[in-house]
């Protein structure tokens, strides 16, 4: 039985070739005992190009590219035609296509697809971190986190921590009460991811009088009363003030607004 030898030529780490080639040689051989098959990840030069087609010449080996680089599949297109090596274009045609179709140029960066996946999974981390460590539910996650809100209920804690997930920060979020002791690992975190939430007396009993309405209750209820908010809202500076933390009036403030305001924050003390 002949050897097949096959050459998995890309500008990343060549995973899509590679996948590729076994699918094609699946269809023809139960084990692959008698193919070679050699993946050449990070390919960035056309001096790199003529090595390896002088190497497959030699070896009787077919070439398999993924190149995002116009000039680079150009080079081994016609390198492979005058050393008469059987080569196959994984992904020229297809962005060919894709860039005729949208009118558009491609970016021609390699690894671009595991970025976008390395992304998506960050995002998918954070959405779930948020979830799990919302309300206060645990407070150990309050030390993992990158960012930490705090506030009085109904101040925007819970869509604002998803808001700022989907930029990929893991966020935990405390709501404050009077008669509730707050965790101690919060005074244990560095003051610089905290964030208090704050909102003036007369927005926030609007706003719990609407909830208890949607709720099916009597507006009148100790929760929205104007006493009771203004309460809640001196211990909230007394444990912000403890904290030391950075805080935001989300007073008449939509969630993206008050998630840029904090992403600034963020970013200039990155800085």
């Amino acid at each position: 039985m002949n050897q097949l030898k096959m050459y998995i030529v890309s500008d990343s780490i060549g995973e899509t070739g590679d996948l590729v080639a076994k699918a094609a040689i699946s269809q023809f051989r139960k084990d692959f005992e008698s193919t070679a098959v050699k993946r050449i990840p990070h390919v960035e030069s056309t001096d790199q190009l003529q090595e390896i087609t002088e190497i497959a010449a030699e070896q009787h080996a077919i070439i398999l590219y993924t190149l995002v680089k116009e000039e680079m599949r150009t080079y081994i297109r016609l390198e492979c035609e005058r050393r008469n090596i059987p080569s196959i274009d994984l992904l020229g045609p297809i962005i060919d296509v894709i860039g005729s179709t949208l009118n558009e140029r491609s970016s021609e960066e390699p690894g671009r697809v595991r970025m976008l996946d390395e992304d998506y999974f960050q995002k998918i981390e954070a959405i779930e971190f948020a979830v799990k460590y919302d309300d206060g539910r645990d407070p150990r996650g309050l030390l993992l986190a990158d960012i930490v809100l705090i506030g009085v209920s109904r101040t925007s804690k819970t869509p604002l921590s998803q808001y700022l997930a989907h930029k990929r920060y893991k966020v935990a979020n405390v709501p404050l009460v009077p008669e509730v002791e707050p965790p101690e690992e919060l005074f244990k975190i560095d003051p610089d991811k905290c964030f208090g939430l704050v909102i003036s007396p007369e927005k926030l009993n609007s706003i719990r009088k609407e909830r208890l309405k949607a709720l099916g209750l009597k507006d009148d209820a100790n929760y929205a009363k104007i006493e009771r908010i203004r309460a809640e809202i001196d211990h909230f500076y007394s444990v912000a003030d403890r904290i030391g933390c950075r805080v935001i009036d989300v007073t008449d403030r939509a969630v993206e607004e008050t998630a840029n305001i904090i992403l600034n924050i963020k970013q200039k003390r990155e800085r």
